[in-house]
């Protein structure tokens, strides 16, 4: 990245509204962040890799949209409370006494990049109206995505079946938020690049990066292995609508849309979105068309 801009459409990166914690019945909390009338339909966000709460998309939609936006830092990011060797279903569990104690019933749910097997098991728990899955990748432990996986990430899924607990400790040694930063941005495709050339984005997806990593690397370190290993749920236990968006031209090798067959195929009610000339982004350069698309789901 050699320049700098912020020409361009917006990319709804507003500063949340309101800014919250939960407490569980456990007595840990949930950290939340809120956009968009308090009285407005809700979506519930489940952010990418080690971002925190903070780094809303198109929040500028929201109003004449009608949405509450809200994100979650999953625990040990941001400002949730760590839950050591928690699950996906633990997660579904959190979510749900967080809904309850919100007043909120069967959102709508994003999920971006790693955070879509946390709403897709929020979905098989009952927690959805609908989902929306953008720039995810089917389960990578799925022996049948083992031929399309890149030689990193499949040596990633071998050592988390091999030794779940030498796994989570070997990413915690290695990440943090500059190398999180460097991973995000290096070798993305030309649509994204130039997406990353906007000054306040850039700026907001590495504050967000940076607060991800706040209380130290163990929370997306135990992210990681929860998403890399077998997932606790069954992609027919989903009958919600779920579309799924991927950009023509990501060059992620952790969610090119080539990953995505198995949720094709086994989703109940799966519909696929490949944007062209759109790269892992889209969730920020075609947020008017996800939240339409999202919102059509359970209209009456």
């Amino acid at each position: 990245m050699t320049s700098a801009t912020d020409d361009g459409p917006p990319l709804g990166i507003d500063a949340p509204a309101r800014l919250g914690r939960t407490a569980l019945p456990d007595g840990r909390r949930l950290a939340w962040a809120e956009w968009g009338p308090p009285e407005g339909r809700p979506v519930l966000l489940c952010p990418g890799g080690a971002t925190g709460r903070t780094l809303g998309f198109g929040t500028h939609l929201l109003d004449d949209l009608g949405v509450r936006l809200l994100s979650v830092d999953r625990p040990g990011l941001g400002a949730s409370d760590p839950a050591p060797g928690r699950t996906l279903t633990d997660w579904a569990d959190d979510v749900a006494a967080l809904l309850a104690a919100r007043g909120i019933r069967r959102p709508h749910l994003v999920g971006y990049s790693q955070g879509v097997p946390f709403a897709l098991a929020c979905a098989a728990h009952g927690l959805a109206t609908a989902v929306s899955a953008v720039s995810g990748s089917a389960e990578p432990s799925a022996p049948e995505l083992a031929d399309a996986l890149s030689p990193d990430v499949r040596a990633m899924v071998a050592a988390v079946a091999r030794d779940p607990e030498d796994a989570e400790a070997t990413v915690a040694a290695s990440a943090d938020a500059a190398s999180m930063w460097d991973m995000v941005t290096a070798g993305c495709a030309p649509a994204d690049r130039a997406v990353f050339r906007h000054r306040a984005f850039a700026h907001a997806f590495r504050q967000a990066i940076e607060r991800g990593f706040a209380q130290g690397p163990g929370g997306f370190a135990r992210d990681t292995v929860l998403t890399m290993g077998r997932w606790p749920f069954t992609l027919t236990d989903i009958t919600v609508p779920v579309d799924l968006w991927y950009g023509e031209d990501d060059a992620s090798m952790f969610h090119s849309h080539h990953l995505s067959e198995p949720l094709v195929r086994e989703l109940p009610l799966a519909h696929r979105h490949i944007v062209r000339h759109a790269g892992g982004l889209l969730l920020w350069t075609h947020a008017e068309a996800v939240l339409r698309a999202l919102l059509r789901h359970g209209e009456v």
